[in-house]
């Protein structure tokens, strides 16, 4: 986007002063024990967390989205896909929402095809904050086929309701499995995931 990106380790405990804040995809501490545990206790994620809460824009992304809801800023778990298997493929994911610094660049309905990457993306939550979740219109992303269609066969990781990416109720922290880095330049294969990026930069900007 024209800047270098300020890079904060996980043992620090203090952040600069940043518009925005993304915890990127990975492997966190192995993914052991449980992906995203250890890294949410991380003293970093402290800063992290109150940043968010004060509303600084923050991304969590595959990786990133399993610290989110292990710090308790986003609601949910993330665990094993339904085929115990590791996935990694391009998806089609069906946009929920328009009206957040994420997602602002996207039509509502929109179909985008984002890479997955990952062994537990499977999104579970209990009934009642389902319930929640829809009702405040906290999920921004739904896997889905080419014509929009939610279905078994087009959830990668057997996640509940179909959801791909989740939003805190005040709309400032996104988490979600599917990479939009890894298809935001035509040298990459596609560019849907580069419209995130540029209306995120839009709303910081304004």
């Amino acid at each position: 986007m024209g800047k270098a990106p300020l890079m904060v380790w996980h043992g620090d405990s203090t952040l600069p002063d940043v518009d925005l804040i993304v915890v990127p995809g990975g492997f966190s501490y192995g993914d052991y024990l449980r992906s995203g545990a250890m890294a949410a206790n991380s003293p970093i994620m402290r800063e992290v967390v109150a940043r968010a809460n004060a509303g600084t824009p923050t991304l969590g992304i595959c990786n990133g989205f399993q610290v989110l809801t292990e710090c308790g800023l986003l609601p949910g778990v993330l665990m094993r896909n339904a085929s115990l298997k590791f996935v990694c493929r391009d998806v089609d994911l069906r946009v929920e929402r328009t009206d957040t610094p994420f997602t602002h660049g996207y039509s509502q309905g929109q179909v985008i095809r984002i890479p997955v990457a990952h062994h537990d993306g499977n999104y579970f939550t209990d009934p009642d904050t389902l319930k929640s979740l829809e009702d405040n219109r906290q999920v921004a992303f739904r896997y889905c086929d080419a014509d929009c269609a939610l279905s078994e066969e087009a959830n990668p990781n057997g996640s509940l309701a179909n959801i791909a990416g989740v939003l805190n109720t005040a709309g400032n922290v996104l988490g979600m499995m599917p990479h939009p880095e890894r298809l935001a330049d035509p040298l990459l294969g596609g560019t849907d995931g580069a419209p995130m990026f540029t209306a995120l930069a839009e709303a910081l900007a304004a």
